[in-house]
Formats: C-alpha cells, structure tokens, sequence
C-alpha cells in the first residue's frame, strides 16, 4: 500500500503546513459520506478584513472555451462565523455568493453536485472539464468544480484535504504534502494552479513512465477492468519518447499525469476526448477493447502533452491571470491550440513515425477542415470572439491554427536556408517569458518579428490579423511540394460509400452510397448495414484504412470482393449477410492534393529536409 501512495503521489512528504504563516484557504472534500450523489465541502476561510465579500465558483476555466457556469452545482451553501453564528448569504448569481458581515468570518459549507449525471441539462459540460461522484467506485475531482475564491484573493495560498475511502489512492501530478489511508493533504501556491490541478480517486490502476527526466503517470478508471494503465502506458511510450526527441532529448516538466475514465454509460454530450493542464490531462472515452481505447488515447495525447509548452511556457495575460467569471480572451489561440496541434503533427514526420507523404496527407486534412470556416475572419478576431460572437468559427483552430503553424514555419526555414524553425521560436520565446511572466496580447507578433526576422511581420499582419488566405501554393513551394486545389484521379473502388459509427455496436456503418457500386441492388449493401469483414479482413476504425488499401486500391477493375454485413431484420435482431459484388473504375475529383516535387530544386530539398527533420 505504502508503495502504491508512492506511485501515485509521485513524491510524498510530511510538513506541519507549508503555509502556515500564510493566509491560506483550507478546505476538506469528504468522499467518505455520500450523500445523494453529493460532496460536502467546507472551507476553513483566511481572513477577510471587508465588511462584505463575494465567493466565486468559475463561470469558465483555461482550455474549455467555454461557459459552463460550474457553480450551479453548488446547493446548501452556509457562513459561519468564529463564534459559530450563521451570517446572512445571498446568491447574486449561479456561481456567486454574497456574505455579509465577513470581517468575522471563519467557516463556509456546502454540497456539490456532479457534471456527468446531470441527465437534465440544456448546457451539459464536456465531461473532461466536469466532475464525477460515484460512491465506491470514482471520483474525478476538477478542482475548479468544487473549490472557489473570493473577490481579489486568488493569489492566496490552498490546502485541500481529501477524506477518501480507505481503499482509494488519488492519481494527480500534485505531491501530496502529507497521506495516510483515509486521507490525503495537497498544498498550492494560487487559486490558478489549483484549477491547473485535477485529481482522480478510485482503487488505483496505475504505471509511471521514466522519459527524459520526468515520471509520467497514467491513471485509468475502467468500471469494465477491460482496459489496463500497463497496457496503455506501454502504447503512449513511443509517443512520449517521440515528443522528448522532438523537444530536444529533455521533456520541460519534472512529471506529467494522465488522467483517464472510461465510461460505460451513455454521455449527455454525445462527446468524447481531453482537456489540457500544465502537468497533467483528463481524457473521457468510452470503455471499448483494449487497443482501439490506447490509439484513441494516443492520437489524443500527441496534442494535449504538447500544452506543455503552451500556455506553460508562453501565455497571455488574460490565462496568467484568468478571470473566471469575467473571461476575456486573448487573440493568440493561432499559438495556443494551432502550433501545438500542428506540433503534435509533426512530430510524427520529425521522428520518422510517418512517411513524408503519409505527413503530406494529415496537412491535407488540416486543408479540408479549414475548407469549412471562414478564411477571411482574421484569426485573431476569432480568437478573441470565440466565447460570443464567433463560436461557431472555433473549431478552425485546430485546422487552420496548425496551417498557420506550419506556413510560419516553413517561413522561417526559408529566411534562415533551413538554420531557424518554429520548435526554435518556442524555445526562444519560453526564455523570453517563461511560466511566471506573461506577454501582452499586442506585443506578442512585434517580439516574435524581434526574435527572427523583419519579414515574419509581414506573415502575421496579412494571414493572421489580417484576412488573406493563407497562400498554400506558395507555402508548398518553397519545401518542394506540388500543392492542387483541385485534382481527379481513376481509381478501384466499391463505389463511393459514405460510413458512420455505431459507438453501441462499435461497428462502422453504412450512412449513404451511390448507385453505381460494386454489388447489385437485390442483393447489394443496403443503407444501415453494420460493414463487418471486407475479404475476411475484419473492419474497424483502425484497420478501414489499411483493409481497403490491400483489398480494394491495389486490385483490379472486376476483381471479386465480399463483404460481411450486420443487417437488421423483421425483429430487429442483427443478423451476418454475405454479399459478393465485383470492383469497379470510378473518376474521383480531390480537392487540396499534396505531393512531393520530383523536380524540386536543391534549394528547396534542403528546406523540406530542414523543415521535416531539423529542430
């Protein structure tokens, strides 16, 4: 057991109080006594020397771009003061709490509610950002779901005590300053790194990875026990092993946790992935096999564990100090969320776990998803208007945010003959700022220019805050690549198919097909079916792409070809059909094609050699 706290914790060590000369919130989360699927919270208040204060519980929290108003999970909520009188309340809004006479203050309680069984609700939150209360099995402790601040003191140091079952261990990347089998004590400098810092209760499965210099935690709650944190852990190595190449042999943070619940049960979001924190992340998945839950993981962490960098290292005033019932926006998501997805795809090619032209087709995707914004809103108007007014656009930052990425870093490479790239840019402005001092929105593109080059400006002031496209065609050619809007090409197909996903059956299906396929249509693919094997080869989402490669594009025109469908029948029981069907030519017209110039000059194979494999 005393091994097990070791794991967990990563470090545990014993002192009185490290604050305690300090003013200090104290709080105590009692998991032992459920009630109603509830926590108690209470609060051992530091001094207020106002006549009246306000509590906040967030409104919204970094990395969601979201308003979730979190305190409308909070009821019961009572002052006391130190002679153990109730002083009067009043509630101003779902996530504020005025109280009077607080010159006298001592002590606040209330319950909390979970996020993830609240069925009802119009705005459910996205599960990685929300809590979770499951007596005796888990709890996922966002902090910022249960642990608030009052007006003007967030920079107030926090002790938070967790009354646990005996049997549970909390998976976090805090060191817990002191443990003992029902209770563990964590100590923060702010109320920002609280928030920076969720924790996971439940009978621990858990394994550390030892990777350039950090202890990296992987911590998975599988109500099912199908899907193991050995299993996982021994997937995420190589990308984590990538990454610290990538980021020079040494990854920038002493440890790292991976927080990740597996559910059983149908979400209200009907969404599914992580959410970023400096040292850690909470990843919401479905509980499936073993191996399509790892990938899914492991395509999802290539982006998250590069938040590292940003915001960690470089970040805006409005996230340094985040205002978390008044957000503001800063204009620099380009940066935030594109260059670290654009860095999560690149470290793929860099390592050589992708081929050039396997790379060529993700930024092809990037191309495509951008395709579906509006490529004349400038990014940095969007970023700023991505609560309100431009909400709808937000998505584009992980599309067009990561092209911005790589045009800036192709850029780069160009003025510099290969010498100087963007992950050199990072590093720079990391020294520049650093995790305790912020940049200004509006100095961030002068000092960028300052670091590199005169025409760097330029790039910013037409593509990101200004509105012109980003000239891809361009961009291309400097690195050698042929780049075509548009394209048609012959093909062996089974005809063009549009699929879906049965998340309840984990099995691909069939949304939309055109008449002219494979099969005839007495006894063709019908609308519906679940697609199970191609040529015996079994579908999946992970094997689709490969399956069709060896069994349909590397055919021949009329080539035999059978396919096992799950297909509904008069009872609705699914029931296997076989179908035979012969492939068949089709001209399909692509949009956005990449290719690698044979002819490309020295000049620029050194600038795609640079920008694919240098630092």
């Amino acid at each position: 057991m005393k091994k097990f706290c070791v794991v967990i914790a990563f470090t545990l060590f014993t002192v009185t109080s490290l604050f305690a000369a300090a003013p200090t919130y104290r709080f105590t989360l009692d998991l032992q006594n459920i009630q109603n699927d509830k926590v108690q919270v209470t609060l051992q208040t530091p001094p207020i020397t106002t006549l009246e204060t306000v509590y906040n519980i967030p409104k919204m929290v970094p990395g969601t771009y979201s308003v979730d108003n979190f305190g409308r999970y909070l009821s019961d909520f009572k002052a006391y003061a130190k002679n153990g009188q109730l002083l009067e309340t009043e509630k101003l809004d779902d996530n504020r709490w005025r109280i009077k006479n607080a010159s006298s203050l001592a002590k606040i309680t209330y319950w909390i509610d979970d996020t993830f069984q609240d069925t009802a609700a119009t705005h459910p939150i996205f599960e990685p950002s929300g809590t979770n209360i499951e007596a005796n099995q888990n709890f996922l402790l966002n902090t910022h779901g249960f642990m608030g601040y009052f007006d003007n003191l967030k920079r107030l140091p926090y002790e938070f005590t967790v009354l646990k079952p005996q049997n549970f261990y909390g998976s976090t990347a805090l060191k817990a300053v002191k443990t003992t089998p029902t209770s563990d004590i964590y100590v923060v400098p702010t109320y920002m790194e609280l928030v920076d810092s969720p924790v996971m209760y439940s009978v621990p499965d858990t394994t550390v990875l030892h990777i350039g210099g950090a202890d990296v935690l992987v911590s998975i709650y599988s109500p099912g026990k199908k899907v193991k944190a050995n299993y996982v852990g021994a997937i995420i190595r190589s990308t984590l092993e990538a990454q610290k190449n990538y980021l020079g042999g040494k990854l920038p943070v002493p440890r790292y946790a991976f927080l990740i619940y597996l559910s059983d049960k149908p979400n209200k979001t009907g969404a599914y992935g992580a959410l970023e924190h400096s040292y850690s992340s909470v990843y919401y998945m479905p509980e499936a096999d073993p191996e399509r839950i790892a990938q899914q993981i492991v395509s999802i962490a290539a982006h998250e564990f590069f938040h590292i960098v940003t915001p960690l290292s470089i970040h805006a005033e409005q996230i340094h100090d985040f205002d978390y019932n008044n957000p503001k926006m800063s204009e620099h998501l380009w940066l935030y969320e594109g260059v670290t997805e654009y860095a999560a795809t690149h470290v793929q090619v860099n390592q050589k776990i992708l081929t050039p032209e396997a790379y060529l087709g993700k930024l092809r995707n990037y191309i495509i998803g951008a395709s579906r914004y509006n490529d004349t809103l400038p990014f940095t108007a969007m970023s700023k208007g991505a609560l309100d007014k431009h909400a709808n656009q937000y998505g584009n930052v992980y599309q067009k945010g990561a092209l911005i990425g790589l045009g800036l870093d192709i850029k780069l490479r160009e003025l510099s003959n290969g010498n100087y790239g963007i992950r050199r840019l990072m590093q720079d402005l990391a020294l520049t700022y650093g995790k305790n001092k912020a940049f200004k929105d509006e100095e961030l593109f002068d000092k960028i220019t300052a670091l590199t080059f005169p025409e760097i400006r330029d790039f910013f002031r037409k593509h990101v805050e200004g509105n012109q496209p980003l000239p891809y065609t361009d961009i291309f050619k400097t690195v050698g690549v042929i780049y075509q809007p548009v394209s048609t090409e012959e093909k062996v197909s089974l005809g063009r198919l549009e699929l879906g996903y049965d998340a309840k059956a984990q099995k691909l299906t069939l949304e939309n097909l055109t008449e002219t396929n494979a099969f005839n249509k007495k006894n063709g693919l019908r609308v519906g079916d679940q697609l199970w094997a191609l040529n015996n080869k079994t579908l999946t989402p992970e094997s689709l792409s490969t399956v069709f490669k060896n069994e349909v594009y590397t055919r021949t025109p009329g080539d035999e070809i059978t396919v096992v469908v799950g297909r509904e029948n008069k009872r609705g029981k699914i029931k296997l059909k076989k179908l035979k069907g012969h492939l068949i030519k089709i001209t399909e017209e692509k949009q956005y094609v990449l290719q690698i110039d044979s002819a490309a000059s020295p000049q620029q194979k050194i600038i795609r050699d640079s920008w694919l494999y240098n630092n």
